[in-house]
C-alpha cells in the first residue's frame, strides 16, 4: 500500500535508509525524535530543508524544479511527467533527494516536501504562473521581435518592467511587441509595469524541457598534463620564495612593529611600507601578515599602544628546515578562519577592509578551501586545470547554492593564494599537499623536504665585494653570510653585498677576523679577493678600541682593600662580580638580588641611586603574577552522527512508532505522572507482562526531560528498574503510565 503521508514513508523505511537520512541531515537526530511524526515534521521545516538542499548540484536542483513545475508539493506526480519535463533520466537525482527525505514515494507517485516551494522561490526552473489556455500554444507566426522579448523571458526570471504594460490595446492597435504579446495572451499583465510570461510559452520556446541542456551534465574541466615531479620542483620554488618573504617580514617587525589600528587591523601605511621593503604587492603582504598571526608566529601585543609582535614561536620556525616552515603556513593557511582576498574592499558601511581586522573572518573559509583543492585531488596525478575560470564554472554547477555572493570569488583568491604559498603549481595538487589534505604530515613534510633544492655549501665571493649564492645555503652558512653581508637582490640566485658596516657587524657579533678570512676561505668557490681580506683586516684593527657594557648591578667603594676583601668572598663567584677599575664591580645579577647575597655574606651595602642618593630598595606592596590571555579559538566544523548515536535514535524512533499505532488496555498511572513512587497496580502489571511475555505499552521521560511513548517486553522487574527483553532499563520513577498491548 502506497504511502499517503512524510511520515508514514518514514515509518516504512528500512534503517539503513533511516541511517542515511540521520547522516546526510544532521539536525534531526538532535534531540531524538520520538516516532517518525515528529521526525517528518522536523525534516518539513524550512531551516532544515534548506540546510538539506544546500550542497545539492545543479542538475539535482533542475530535477527539484521539475517536481515543482509539475505541483509535486501538492499531489503526486508520475516520474514519467518529471522525465519529459528534464528530458534526461531523473533517477540518480531522486535517489539523492529521496535520501534526504526532500521528496518521497514511490515512482508512480513523487511528493515533494511543500516547504521547498518556499525556499526556491515564486518561479521554479525560472518559470510563471500556468496558463492551460496555452498548452497547445503555437510560436510559428510571431515577429522577430516578439520573439526576442519572450526569449528574453524564457530564459528566467519570467518577469520583465515594461511602460507598454500601463493600457490594455486591442491587436490591431497595438504597436510595439509587449502590445502585441498582451493582446494574444502570450504575455500576462501584472500591474501597470510588469509582465509575466506564462509557463506554457516559456516550456514551447524550451522545447518543452523545465531546464537548460547545460545543467543536465557537469562541465568539463580542461587540464593540461605534467610530470608530477614536476609539479612539485616549481611548487617548491614557490614555497621558497614565499618562506623568504616571510622571514623578511617577522625580522622587519621585530625591529619595528607595525600598530593596531583602533578598530584593529594592519594600517594601510604600514602595509605599503612593507610592501616596498619586500618589493611584493599588497596582496602578498595581506598573506604573509594573516599566516604570520594565523600561525601564531605575530600577535598584538595587548598593551596600552598595541602592536603587531613577533611572539617567541618565532625564534623556532626560524630555526627549522624550510620544508618545516612551509608546512607550518600550510597548515596555518588550511585552517584559517579568514578570507584575506577581502582586504580592501568596501564593505556595507563603503568602508574599506583591513587585513588582521575581524572584517575578514569568515568560518566557512577552511572549508572552501578543502572543497577547491579537493576537486584538484581527483584529477590525474600531475594534471592541472587550464584556469581558475573552468574551476569555477565546475564548481558552481557541483553547489550552485552555496558559498553566496562571494562563491565564486573565493574559489579564485583560494586558487591565488595556493600557487603563491606552493600549495598547487601549475594548476595541480602538489604530492605534499595531497598529503596533507589526508592528514599525514609527516607524509607531506617528506614531500616537501624530497622536492625543495638541495642547499648548496658554497658561494661564489666576487671582486666588487659581493658574494653570491647560487642556490639556497646550508642553515648554518646562510646564517654567516647574513651576518657578514647584506642582502643586495633574492631569487633562485641571492647576491649579498659586503661593506664597512657589515663586516663590524660580524665583529659586533663576536666573530673575529680569523675566523671571518676562514670563512670565506674554506666556504667560497672563486679566490678570496684579496680587497676583502684588506677591508676585513682594516676594520678588525679599529674595533673594540672603545668598549661598552651591560651590567644589572654595580659596586663602588673607595677603599680598594674592602673591594678585595669582596673578590675574595665565594659571593663574588656566586654573583659573578667582575672589576672593570680599581674601585668599580659590576654584575649581571639584579640590585636588589645583590645586595642580599652580600648582606648575607657579612657586608653591608647600601642602594645607589643614578643621582648618588641612597634608595630604598624594601618591596611597596603585594604583587600578583601576570595574567596570559587566551588566543580565541577557531571551533572545528561538527562531523557526522556516529554509527552508535545512529543506532540509538532509529531504536528510539521505532519504539515511538510502535507505540504510537497498538492498541492498549486500560492504563495504570503513577502518582504524581512521573516522579512518584511505585504502585501494586504498576508492579502487578508489569509482573503479568514479565510472566506472561506480554508487550507493554509505557509512558516514559528521559534525563532530558523529554516525554515520549514506548512499547517494551518485561524481562524482569526489580531495584527500581526494569529490565527489557532488548536489553533496555528504565528507571521506574521515570514511568509516568503502563498499559498491556492488546492483540
Amino acid at each position: 500500500m502506497p504511502a499517503t503521508s512524510l511520515a508514514d514513508w518514514l515509518r516504512s523505511a528500512s534503517d539503513d535508509e533511516l541511517a542515511a537520512l540521520l547522516q546526510a541531515r544532521r539536525d534531526l537526530a538532535t534531540p531524538p525524535p520520538s516516532d517518525s511524526t515528529v521526525l517528518a515534521t522536523r525534516a518539513g521545516t524550512a531551516g532544515s530543508t534548506a540546510r538539506a538542499i544546500e550542497d545539492l548540484d545543479t542538475f539535482t536542483l533542475a530535477v527539484l524544479d521539475a517536481l515543482l513545475v509539475a505541483d509535486a508539493d501538492t499531489e503526486a506526480v508520475p516520474v514519467a511527467r518529471i522525465e519529459a519535463l528534464l528530458g534526461a533520466d531523473p533517477g540518480p537525482a531522486l535517489r539523492r533527494l529521496r535520501e534526504r527525505a526532500v521528496v518521497w514515494g514511490d515512482d508512480d507517485a513523487l511528493r515533494v516536501v511543500p516547504v521547498v516551494r518556499e525556499i526556491v522561490g515564486p518561479f521554479p526552473a525560472g518559470l510563471g504562473a500556468s496558463v492551460p489556455e496555452l498548452a497547445d500554444v503555437d510560436l510559428a507566426d510571431l515577429a522577430e521581435d516578439e520573439r526576442s522579448v519572450l526569449a528574453a523571458l524564457a530564459a528566467g526570471p519570467p518577469i520583465g518592467r515594461s511602460r507598454d504594460a500601463r493600457t490594455e490595446v486591442p491587436l490591431d492597435e497595438a504597436k510595439t511587441p509587449v502590445q502585441r504579446l498582451l493582446a494574444r495572451g502570450l504575455l500576462l499583465r501584472r500591474d501597470a509595469e510588469t509582465v509575466e510570461l506564462p509557463r506554457e510559452v516559456a516550456l514551447a520556446l524550451r522545447g518543452g524541457h523545465s531546464c537548460s541542456p547545460g545543467a543536465l551534465h557537469e562541465p568539463e574541466l580542461p587540464t593540461n598534463p605534467h610530470q608530477q615531479s614536476t609539479v612539485d620542483e616549481v611548487a617548491a620554488g614557490e614555497a621558497a620564495e614565499f618562506l623568504r618573504h616571510m622571514e623578511s617580514l617577522l625580522n622587519a617587525w621585530s625591529e619595528q612593529p607595525p600598530p593596531v589600528l583602533k578598530s584593529g587591523g594592519l594600517g594601510v601605511r604600514e602595509l605599503r611600507k612593507a610592501a616596498r621593503e619586500l618589493e611584493v604587492d599588497d596582496a602578498r603582504v595581506t598573506l604573509l601578515a594573516e599566516l604570520a598571526v594565523g600561525a601564531g608566529l605575530v600577535a598584538d601585543s595587548g598593551s596600552a599602544a598595541p602592536e603587531w609582535v613577533p611572539t617567541t614561536l618565532t625564534d623556532s620556525w626560524l630555526a627549522s628546515a624550510p620544508a618545516q616552515r612551509w608546512l607550518i603556513l600550510a597548515q596555518a593557511w588550511l585552517e584559517l578562519p579568514r578570507l584575506p582576498g577581502l582586504a580592501g574592499q568596501r564593505d556595507a558601511r563603503d568602508k574599506a577592509m583591513a587585513p588582521l581586522s575581524d572584517d575578514l573572518r569568515r568560518p566557512l573559509a577552511p572549508v572552501t578551501r578543502r572543497r577547491v583543492l579537493q576537486a584538484l585531488a581527483e584529477l590525474p596525478s600531475g594534471a592541472g586545470v587550464k584556469s581558475a575560470e573552468e574551476l569555477v564554472a565546475v564548481l558552481a554547477w557541483r553547489a550552485p547554492r552555496r558559498g553566496g555572493r562571494l562563491r565564486d570569488e573565493t574559489v579564485r583568491w583560494t586558487m591565488a593564494e595556493a600557487a603563491t604559498l606552493g600549495v598547487i603549481a601549475l594548476g595541480a595538487l602538489t604530492t605534499a599537499t595531497a598529503a596533507l589534505l589526508d592528514d599525514d604530515r609527516a607524509a607531506a613534510l617528506s614531500a616537501m623536504d624530497r622536492a625543495m633544492p638541495e642547499p648548496v655549501a658554497q658561494v661564489l665571493v666576487q671582486a666588487d665585494l659581493t658574494v653570491v649564492a647560487p642556490g639556497p645555503l646550508e642553515p648554518e652558512l646562510a646564517a654567516e653570510i647574513k651576518t657578514v653581508a647584506d642582502v643586495e637582490s633574492a631569487g633562485h640566485a641571492t647576491v649579498y653585498r659586503i661593506t664597512e658596516q657589515t663586516v663590524r657587524r660580524a665583529l659586533d657579533a663576536g666573530k673575529t677576523a680569523d675566523e671571518l678570512h676562514a670563512l670565506f676561505r674554506e666556504r667560497s668557490a672563486t679566490p678570496v679577493p684579496q680587497s676583502l681580506t684588506y677591508l676585513i683586516d682594516d676594520v678588525a684593527r679599529r674595533h673594540g678600541r672603545l668598549r661598552g657594557g651591560a651590567a644589572a648591578a654595580f659596586l663602588r667603594c673607595d677603599d680598594e682593600v674592602l673591594i678585595a676583601e669582596v673578590l675574595g668572598n665565594p659571593v663574588a663567584e656566586e654573583y659573578e662580580l667582575r672589576r672593570i677599575a680599581p674601585t668599580v664591580l659590576v654584575s649581571p645579577v639584579p640590585l636588589a638580588e645583590l645586595l642580599d647575597g652580600l648582606r648575607a655574606a657579612g657586608f653591608a651595602p647600601a642602594a645607589e641611586g643614578p643621582d648618588g642618593r641612597v634608595l630604598d630598595l624594601r618591596p611597596s606592596g603585594r604583587r600578583i603574577p601576570p595574567r596570559n590571555r587566551n588566543a580565541r579559538r577557531v571551533l572545528p566544523e561538527p562531523g557526522g552522527v556516529s554509527p552508535e548515536q545512529v543506532a540509538q535514535v532509529i531504536a528510539h524512533l521505532r519504539a515511538g512508532d510502535r507505540a504510537a499505532t497498538r492498541r492498549r488496555g486500560a492504563e495504570v498511572r503513577l502518582p504524581g505522572g512521573g516522579g512518584g513512587s511505585d504502585t501494586s497496580a504498576t508492579m502487578a502489571l508489569l509482573a503479568r507482562a514479565t510472566r506472561e511475555r506480554r508487550e507493554v505499552w509505557i509512558g516514559f521521560v528521559d534525563s532530558h526531560g523529554t516525554a515520549s511513548q514506548r512499547i517494551v517486553t518485561p524481562a524482569h522487574v526489580g531495584g527500581g528498574i526494569l529490565h527489557s527483553t532488548d536489553d533496555e532499563r528504565y528507571p521506574l520513577h521515570r514511568i509516568t503510565s503502563a498499559a498491556l498491548v492488546e492483540d
